[in-house]
């Protein structure tokens, strides 16, 4: 009974306090804070460290994560690297594009990523050509979308609008490529940053990565510019249906070359031609004595290179004193144009000239501005060039410009008159004029009578006649056969000149030598002799070519290679009469 009652009774502990267990807890962590304190401090390989308490020691696995953590930084670099590059592409392909006109046409520009740079050029459909214009990541497409109708037609209808069109397409370009670089800076930072943001969550990480793509930016900017290349458009390749264009800037270029070959022959031929009157007959002719006065008379050069070649070479064989040009220098009148005209002062002999209808006013003052020997006829004043008095008025039509409605034979017929008003009042003073010169031969016959001889040209086709009231209108053909556009026919113009002689005393024409020049590509030369009485020239026949090396035809009963009696020598102006002769090298 005792014993049941010992087994049921309730055991008594001891009472312990809370604030009792908190004293101990707090000394055991500042125990175990104090081991750390002190595995931290001892040098971990140490055999002191290793003798320290076991239960201080960090895991084993600490140690692999610190010697882990250079890895770590570099896959975290090459991961802000990859999200930097990808959302700067996808910035390039949302809104990396521009759309600009480039004169009469509608492009769009963008900058893509490239290994190697350059420009391309896309005209669709006929293909591309690539332009190793730079060295960079970054390649500057352009893409011709289309030709603009409404520019082109103005453009088409008024030719004059070409004057400004080189610095147009120069400013639209420079436009468009500085907006679509603007444009990429913004799509590649904002593309960068957004997609840094969106992977790592961090506006820190996503800053970083839009720092980054603004750097790499800057870095292929100015490598691009460092390894600008200018000269590249000189050597495009194509691609598409435009792999045929090298055989088409083939063919410019040998144009141009073929050009300076056929402009040097001409100038030998013409050098020379003198020497087809050794073969001529010797009928009585006129003599032009040393103190003659020589004029050469062209027109209608069209801006040919080749012409001015010819020019010189007949002022130095023939002793020009001045040479009248008698207009249609230019084609279009574009001050682009003016640059022909540099050859100018050089030619040999004092310039005198008069505006045609496709010359305009700025290239008068072009002309004007050339300096000494070069004189400009307008308004009926006159010049007087190697003793003789010329005045001349300039076209009053500018036919290029279509914004103006021509006036036609009409408008010609009322300047014609206006100079022959001004003759008239020279001649009342005193001062007769001796050769009056109008772009038009409508224009210029309104001088009848009021001057002895008056020169015209462009109809481009040689004439000569006695008006009713005794003036000679002489009618020069196209001293630049046509001008280049003569390539577009089947059959080249012929390169025409005239040399007129003049009495030295009276200013009259005695004899003039009228010059026929093989057309572009042809190689031929004929000269005739003909006197104020001719009515109607004899044909010319041909003769050899002053160039064989072979001794020239003689008279019958000369030995071979005797020139004929009568016969200048070469160098010298011929002395025969009407007879022509031809050569063809």
């Amino acid at each position: 009974m005792a014993a049941r009652e010992e087994r049921h009774r309730p055991t008594l502990r001891p009472f312990r306090s809370p604030g009792a267990a908190l004293s101990r807890a707090g000394r055991a962590g500042r125990a175990a804070a104090a081991r750390v304190r002190r595995w931290v401090r001892r040098p971990r390989n140490s055999p002191a460290a290793a003798a320290a308490d076991g239960a201080a020691q960090p895991p084993q696995g600490a140690e692999l994560s610190r010697e882990g953590r250079p890895a770590q930084r570099w896959k975290r670099a090459g991961g802000l690297v990859a999200i930097t590059l990808l959302g700067a592409w996808l910035g390039l392909l949302i809104v990396g594009n521009v759309r600009t006109d480039v004169g009469p046409m509608d492009t769009t520009m963008t900058l893509r990523p490239s290994l190697s740079g350059g420009t391309k050029i896309n005209v669709s459909p006929l293909g591309s050509l690539e332009l190793d214009s730079h060295h960079a990541p970054l390649r500057l497409d352009v893409n011709v979308d289309q030709l603009d109708p409404v520019r082109s037609t103005a453009l088409v209808s008024h030719p004059e609008r070409i004057n400004g069109l080189e610095n147009e397409i120069t400013t639209d370009v420079q436009d468009g490529v500085l907006d679509v670089a603007v444009r990429t800076v913004v799509a590649v930072v904002l593309g960068s940053t957004v997609l840094g943001l969106a992977v790592y969550r961090r506006p820190r990480r996503a800053l970083a990565a839009g720092g980054l793509a603004l750097a790499l930016l800057a870095t292929s900017g100015v490598t691009a510019l460092a390894t600008w290349n200018p000269k590249s458009v000189l050597e495009p390749k194509f691609s598409g249906l435009l792999a045929s264009a090298p055989s088409v800037v083939g063919s410019a270029r040998s144009i141009v070359t073929d050009f300076g070959v056929y402009q040097e022959e001409l100038a030998r031929l013409v050098t020379n031609v003198t020497k087809l009157y050794e073969a001529t007959s010797t009928l009585p002719a006129y003599q032009p004595s040393p103190n003659t006065t020589r004029v050469l008379h062209v027109s209608d050069i069209h801006l040919n290179p080749i012409a001015w070649s010819v020019v010189r070479s007949l002022v130095e064989q023939y002793d020009i004193d001045v040479i009248v040009d008698a207009g249609d220098t230019m084609d279009h009148g574009t001050a682009a144009e003016n640059y022909f005209l540099d050859p100018v002062p050089d030619l040999g002999a004092p310039y005198v000239w008069v505006r045609g209808n496709h010359d305009s006013i700025e290239t008068q003052a072009a002309m004007a501005e050339l300096g000494d020997g070069v004189y400009v006829l307008d308004n009926g004043v006159a010049v007087t060039v190697a003793g003789v008095r010329i005045a001349g008025m300039g076209d009053p039509q500018f036919t290029p410009d279509r914004s103006v409605v021509p006036e036609g034979d009409p408008a010609e017929r009322a300047a014609g008159r206006e100079l022959a008003f001004a003759l008239r009042k020279q001649a009342a003073q005193d001062t007769p004029v001796d050769i009056a010169v109008m772009h038009n031969p409508v224009a210029a016959a309104e001088t009848d009578g009021e001057v002895p001889l008056a020169l015209a040209g462009h109809t481009h086709k040689r004439s000569n006649e006695i008006l009713e009231d005794g003036t000679r209108l002489m009618v020069e053909g196209t001293t630049g056969g046509g001008g280049l556009r003569a390539v577009e026919d089947d059959d080249p113009q012929q390169v025409q000149a005239t040399v007129l002689y003049l009495d030295e005393e009276t200013d009259r024409l005695q004899a003039w030598d009228s010059i026929t020049l093989g057309g572009l590509g042809l190689s031929k030369a004929e000269v005739s002799r003909h006197l104020p009485g001719d009515v109607n020239p004899p044909e010319p026949t041909p003769s050899p070519s002053p160039s064989s090396p072979s001794p020239s035809p003689s008279v019958p009963g000369e030995p071979p290679g005797t020139p004929g009696p009568g016969s200048p020598a070469p160098g010298v102006p011929p002395t025969t009469g009407a007879p022509a002769r031809e050569a063809a090298p």
